[in-house]
Parts: structure tokens; C-alpha cells; sequence
């Protein structure tokens, strides 16, 4: 790469930049206004709200950097032309192919930061974030430890184990009630997967079922468990499908369609996200005409 190359590459990324920190001070303006009405439920102070909203602005960077991109681009060469270097850039060789190819060297380098703020950034904070923001709020609830969390949804009563990464845990024991709370069955999950926004897909589930004097044992195998909870108390272990990674888009797609399952949403997200990041290099080249 030649010194005028990296000269437009320079140009265009200080724009981009730019660009992106006005809209991240807007977006991290308004998400914090957001979170007012959270203040003061449990032990949800200003301060949290603030760090809540600083943890989610690398997932905000992620979503507009296509478009920063696009406008950035615009705004980097657009100087260059008031000042009419590029008819500079032209005089000295550079041809109208070579501006472009110099364009999307830059928009290489942007596609390889939405990469990594996306997979390896964004979800892990934003998943800290709700996590902080759901310990203030529920005090009383505890995903640490040994035993988990201890949660109830009607006539279901659920033991969460450790989280073993965003959206999965180590198990889930499962107590089902009665009317008139008795125990009817208690069953186990050796991996718990939040799937949605009320369910959750429970890998090698055993169950004991009391009938009277019987006890009937279901042999290890999958099961949807439907539970509120998911949403409500655990909220946090149930990512958008916009805001997974794509590994974690492709395996959960495998998985459903392994058992049968409706996968459309995230076959959505994931090639949304594919789109996504391609779009920046369309989106920094329309800015060369």
C-alpha cells in the first residue's frame, strides 16, 4: 500500500470515527434517559444506570457502523475533493479503480472491527450489563454459588446451575406442583438453553413422576420446557436474536433443526448479520462517486 493509498484510507477512517463517536454520544444519551424509569427498583441506583449504559454502547457501535461507514465515507472524501485533493490524486496517476481499491482497504479494516466487536466484544459486555442491571433489581436472587438460582413460574419450580456461557447453563432441575402443592415430578437437565422468549430447550432431561404410590421414571432425553421466568427474572440468559453471535446463531440453528424445531428468527439474524457486515463495503464504495 502506497503512501497516497494510505493517505484516503487515513481520510476516511478519521471520518468514519468521527462520525461513529457523535452517534455513540447520542445513542448513550438517550439509552441513559431510558433506564430512568429503572432507577430506584431494588437496588438499581444512577450510578448502575450510567455503567449500564456505558457497557452497551460497543453493541450500539456494532449496529451503526455500517451506516458511520457509509456516511463517514462520504464526509473523508468529500473534504478531500473541497480541497481539491483528488484532482491532485488524479494528476499524479491515481486512477478512478485504484481510489476505489484504497476505499475498500478501508472498509476491510472496518469490516475486521465489526467482526471483533461483535463476536468477541459486544455480546460478553452487553451480557454484563444485564447481568449488573438484574442483581440490583433482584436482590433476592442469586445465580452464584453452588446451588444457583431458585426461581417459581406458577406450578413450576426451577433450580438454574452455573452459566456456562451466554445463553446456556450447566442444568436445570425441574419441581412440578400440584393445585394444592404436591409434588407431582422432578426432573433434571444435565444443559439448560434459553431458545426464545418463554422457552427453553433441556438437553438428556430425566424425569420421576408420582402417581399415588407409583413412581414413574421418563428416560433421558430432549424437552421444551415454556416458562415466563425466562423473560422476567432471567431475562439476561435470553439474548435477541440480533444481538447473539454468529457461532452461537449457527449452533443454536443446528440444534433446532436437529429436533425438529423452528429456526426462522435466528436464520434471519444470522444472515442478518452476514449482510451487515458485507454492507460496509458497499456502503464506504458509493461514497467514491
Amino acid at each position: 500500500m502506497s503512501i497516497l493509498d494510505r493517505y484516503v484510507v487515513r481520510a476516511i477512517l478519521g471520518s468514519v470515527m468521527l462520525v461513529l463517536a457523535v452517534f455513540l454520544v447520542l445513542g448513550g444519551l438517550f439509552a441513559f434517559i431510558s433506564q430512568q424509569g429503572d432507577i430506584g427498583i431494588g437496588h438499581y441506583t444512577l450510578l448502575d444506570a450510567l455503567w449500564f449504559t456505558l457497557l452497551n454502547m460497543p453493541q450500539q457501535a456494532y449496529q451503526l457502523l455500517p451506516i458511520t461507514a457509509m456516511m463517514g465515507s462520504l464526509l473523508g472524501l468529500g473534504a478531500l475533493a473541497r480541497g481539491s485533493e483528488i484532482v491532485v490524486l488524479r494528476a499524479t496517476g491515481m486512477s478512478v479503480a485504484r481510489l476505489a481499491g484504497a476505499a475498500l482497504i478501508a472498509a476491510a479494516l472496518l469490516i475486521g472491527l465489526e467482526a471483533v466487536v461483535g463476536e468477541f466484544v459486544a455480546p460478553q459486555l452487553q451480557e454484563a450489563a444485564n447481568q449488573q442491571r438484574a442483581f440490583s433489581q433482584f436482590g433476592t436472587i442469586s445465580f452464584g454459588g453452588g446451588t444457583g438460582a431458585w426461581v417459581r413460574d406458577g406450578d413450576l419450580i426451577l433450580n438454574v446451575a452455573r452459566q456456562s456461557s451466554s445463553r446456556q447453563f450447566g442444568g436445570m432441575q425441574v419441581f412440578q406442583l400440584s393445585s394444592a402443592h404436591q409434588l407431582l415430578a422432578v426432573g433434571h437437565a444435565t444443559r439448560a438453553t434459553a431458545a426464545g422468549h418463554d422457552r427453553w430447550l433441556l438437553d438428556h432431561y430425566t424425569a420421576s413422576h408420582f402417581t399415588g404410590d407409583r413412581v414413574t421414571v421418563r428416560a433421558p432425553g430432549r424437552k421444551v420446557l415454556h416458562s415466563d421466568l425466562s423473560a422476567s427474572f432471567l431475562g439476561f440468559t435470553v439474548q435477541d436474536p440480533e444481538q447473539m453471535t454468529l457461532r452461537s446463531l449457527w449452533q443454536l440453528i443446528g440444534y433446532l433443526h436437529t429436533n425438529s424445531l423452528d429456526a426462522g428468527q435466528y436464520e434471519f439474524a444470522f444472515w442478518s448479520r452476514i449482510a451487515r457486515i458485507v454492507a460496509i463495503a458497499f456502503a464506504v464504495l458509493l461514497a467514491v462517486p
